[in-house]
């Protein structure tokens, strides 16, 4: 009755060798008849309580039987493993736990505890989990179910819920074994990416969801079309297909082209028969007008006796189709899952790093982009580093210099990574912009009241920082990600685009959500940021608060571009101007200063641009309304805008009439009287007393010509001149940038 409760009649195709387990557990080897070197485990265990502990909101904390009998379980197939070779270790195994009381349990509460053990399945060359037993839907019916869980990257967790299987266990096909052989290698083969990116069944991965995945093939024709067969047997390096994901927003599904590379094939290497399926994809994706989403995983050009020239062709071909398909307006998404060589590395800069491109580029720990590999630059005598994430990883390389846009820890968190980066962006074919989010924060909140964060700052609140009596003149230094979270919804969290960009980190840029609208969020800090790493002796000592350096320049270029024709564009701005530093002109100042007006220039969607404090010089007129008539202006009260602040001004526009009002005031010219009566020592002393005194009148002339030119170029004259829309008060800040968004809107959909 066991064996027929734990199904064993399933495993008949196998040859069975009973191994040393503890009670209740049992563990096999089996051998394949059909095919010897089909080797795997199978554990299989009963589980004789299901009794949940819960906390106080009634959330499942633990189910301390399961959890006992599956860690006993992987402790078993551990100690079988460790006493294998690292290269003979068994892979595609499985565990089959059989509860006997019915599981009252909804399936993602299992995969929720499942998740929390999954770190213990790391190494263990695990295909499953599975549970086996009498499942109560949500309309209290009984039925016989199986629930599959799937760990493919060691700590995330996929699961699947069907009927029982009741055929023989079938030994490794052709796809498997390139699923497993992408395991030992230590990557993930297309089909285990698609089950973590997007399920069938209801069910998938935390926070994920569901989907479905069409396979798609070249017809005799050239083109696109669905094909149904076992996954992993693709005939070429790349898999291309179409995939949805289903959400409350998109319930039609969110569509979208996928290509995936296959390391089981020549390491994704390209050639004609890869070529020709990517330029077929740009096509599908141009003709269904969905973005484009690529994991990318790729020696590069195929190297082989039979072929050549021909080759570096065809992939010249793709690349061709890529700066198409980008420059006309088309979203291509890299997803790095592995090591990129040569030309693929050259397939993700033209997708995602030039400055028209809107498509995101995601990295992880473990992958690289590299013209040429480690062993290759070590034998032809280049410099290369200690491997090949020294020499094109994120850490060091891509995430510093801005080609990586977003980073995750492993492919299960790209793919994460990547379903957040659409919540924010993704347009329906057919749609001018995002869907708008359901918000449960109010329009007119008070952003005032929301907490600020800024090292030794006393300014706790954000009314605070923008208080004339806390900050007059606003001069106090404050944190702009404090203020960005204050003004954006609260129920959707922000995704922060180029975040590890070394010496761009006065921009920020958030992917967020306005009054449930998704928009582009942009911020300039506020307060001074060390430099790190070697300072140039012509350049500044710190990252000075609202003003603009090359990088950051280029940063905030870039994400005005890669929003535009999707979704509006919203800066918080407090800019005094560029840096007119000879390394900032050296470091392209002038070419990325002129990138920022260009892409208002060419922005097609509503930009809403608000000075928090100051607004002056070069960043004015890279954000004039004259650039684009779809840019609306506002400010807060007590915002300055002109075309120099009042203290430069003083210093050196107006460095003679400051001096002649110095010169004129009773102070100096009591002491030059004296001075022309008096001689010798007196007239020494005197002198040298007019010299301080002059200093001091002349710092007071200077401060009192700025606030006088402050005064008179205030932020009420720029609304006069036609320079800024309105003024805002900081209490309707939040309700009055929503307006703009939602009137911008209308505008591009009438």
């Amino acid at each position: 009755m066991m064996g027929h409760r734990l199904r064993l009649r399933r495993l008949r195709e196998f040859e069975l060798e009973r191994l040393p387990s503890d009670e209740d557990i049992y563990m096999f080897r089996g051998v394949a008849r059909a095919n010897v070197k089909d080797e795997r485990l199978f554990a299989l265990a009963e589980v004789r309580d299901l009794t949940a502990l819960r906390d106080e909101r009634g959330r499942v904390v633990a189910l301390p039987e399961l959890e006992r009998v599956l860690v006993t379980v992987l402790e078993a197939i551990r100690a079988f493993q460790a006493r294998r070779p690292l290269h003979r270790r068994l892979m595609w195994n499985r565990v089959v736990l059989h509860a006997w009381p019915v599981i009252e349990l909804d399936p993602e509460e299992i995969r929720a505890l499942i998740e929390r053990l999954a770190p213990r399945t790391a190494g263990l060359g695990l295909e499953m989990v599975a549970i086996q037993g009498r499942l109560r839907d949500r309309g209290g019916t009984v039925h016989d179910r199986m629930l599959r869980f799937f760990v493919p990257t060691g700590h995330d967790v996929v699961v699947e819920v069907d009927d029982p299987p009741t055929e023989p266990l079938r030994p490794l096909d052709e796809g498997t074994r390139r699923i497993t052989s992408a395991r030992r290698h230590g990557t993930l083969h297309p089909a285990e990416i698609v089950k973590l990116l997007a399920r069938t069944g209801g069910y998938s991965a935390a926070g994920r969801p569901s989907g479905e995945f069409v396979e798609h093939e070249l017809s005799d024709a050239g083109r696109l079309e669905p094909v149904s067969r076992p996954p992993g047997t693709n005939p070429s390096g790349i898999v291309v297909g179409t995939i949805r994901n289903f959400t409350e927003r998109y319930p039609e599904g969110m569509l979208r082209v996928i290509l995936l590379g296959d390391p089981t094939r020549a390491l994704g290497s390209l050639a004609e028969p890869e070529c020709r399926r990517i330029v077929a994809a740009i096509d599908l994706a141009e003709q269904l007008g969905v973005p484009l989403e690529w994991f990318a995983l790729s020696a590069g050009a195929r190297i082989a006796m039979d072929s050549g020239t021909e080759t570096m062709d065809w992939i010249a071909a793709g690349l061709r189709r890529i700066v198409l398909f980008t420059q006309a307006g088309g979203e291509l998404n890299v997803v790095v899952a592995g090591i990129n060589v040569g030309a693929q590395p050259y397939c993700n800069a033209e997708a995602t790093m030039l400055m028209h491109t809107r498509g995101a580029l995601i990295m992880t720990p473990q992958s690289a982009m590299v013209l040429a590999g480690k062993e290759a630059l070590d034998h032809s005598g280049g410099v290369s580093a200690e491997d090949n994430l020294g020499i094109g990883g994120y850490e060091r390389i891509m995430g510093p210099n801005g080609e990586a846009q977003y980073w995750a820890s492993d492919l299960a968190d790209a793919c994460q990574v990547l379903l957040r980066y659409y919540e924010h962006t993704y347009v329906a074919p057919g749609e001018r912009f995002p869907r708008r989010a359901h918000t449960s924060d109010s329009a007119d909140r008070d952003v005032g009241e929301a907490p600020h964060h800024a090292p030794g700052s006393g300014l706790t609140r954000i009314a605070d920082v923008f208080s004339a009596e806390l900050n007059a003149d606003r001069k106090l230094p404050f944190d702009i990600r404090s203020v960005m979270s204050a003004v954006i919804d609260s129920d959707h969290s922000p995704l922060e685009r180029w975040q590890a960009m070394l010496d761009a980190e006065i921009a920020v840029v958030w992917d967020a959500h306005l009054g449930g609208w998704p928009v582009s969020l942009i911020g300039i800090e506020s307060r001074p940021l060390p430099r790190r790493g070697a300072i140039p002796a012509d350049g500044p000592e710190q990252w000075t608060a609202g003003t603009l350096f090359p990088r950051a320049a280029k940063k905030i270029a870039r994400a005005i571009n890669a929003a535009a024709g999707r979704r509006p564009v919203v800066v918080l701005a407090n800019l005094a101007g560029f840096d007119g530093s000879p390394e900032s002109l050296r470091e392209w100042e002038l070419e990325f200063g002129a990138e920022i007006a260009r892409a208002v220039v060419n922005f097609d969607g509503p930009i809403v641009f608000c000075v928090l404090s100051r607004y002056h010089g070069g960043a004015f007129v890279v954000f004039s309304q004259r650039l684009n008539p779809n840019l609306e202006t506002y400010a807060l009260a007590g915002a300055h805008a002109s075309v120099i602040g009042g203290a430069p001004a003083a210093a050196v526009v107006f460095a003679g009439e400051v001096e002649r009002a110095a010169a004129g005031d009773e102070r100096i010219r009591a002491l030059d009287r004296l001075l022309a009566a008096a001689d010798g020592a007196e007239r020494a002393r005197l002198r040298a007393r007019r010299a301080a005194e002059w200093q001091a009148v002349l710092a007071e002339k200077r401060r009192e010509f700025a606030e006088r030119f402050d005064r008179v170029h205030s932020i009420e004259r720029a609304v006069r001149m036609g320079s800024v829309n309105g003024v805002i008060e900081l209490a309707s800040l939040r309700h009055s940038l929503i307006e703009a968004v939602e009137r911008g809107i209308r505008r591009h959909t009438q």
